[in-house]
């Protein structure tokens, strides 16, 4: 998934997934706590392959990152017009009241609260940091 795609909260909670998503991520998705007051949003194929992973860890590796990403994810079907009701929780651990930013990071969506998000771009995604990451990248 790529692409930053703009959308609002409405006064339920919900949120659209855009239509160039819903086609990888299907009427299923698992959304969860992110990082940098974001929330993931995963298919259920790969959310089948993060709980893979972490089965397959030794208790002492696993037990801190599913307490971190479990709790606050929950499985949810998007409506006929491709919306999800974002629960309260959630709404308040990323800052979403009204207006979002849906961002497509390779296998998962992000979902982030528009003034929180031009904050962190304006912050982190500099000409010199994008520069750093393409050498990183070898480009």
């Amino acid at each position: 998934m790529t692409g930053e795609y703009s959308c609002a909260i409405d006064a339920k909670g919900r949120v659209a997934i855009p239509v160039r998503f819903r086609a990888e991520l299907s009427n299923v998705i698992y959304v969860c706590k992110g990082v940098g007051k974001s929330l993931f949003v995963y298919s259920e194929t790969s959310w089948r392959e993060i709980e893979g992973k972490l089965a397959a860890m030794p208790v002492s590796r696993a037990r801190q990152l599913q307490l971190t990403l479990f709790p606050s994810a929950a499985r949810y079907d998007l409506d006929a017009q491709g919306r999800v009701l974002l629960p309260q929780k959630l709404r308040e651990y990323a800052d979403l009241t009204k207006d979002a930013v849906i961002l497509g990071v390779g296998g998962r969506a992000e979902i982030w609260s528009e003034p929180v998000w031009r904050q962190y771009e304006a912050a982190e995604l500099s000409p010199e940091k994008m520069l750093e990451a393409m050498d990183e990248l070898g480009y």
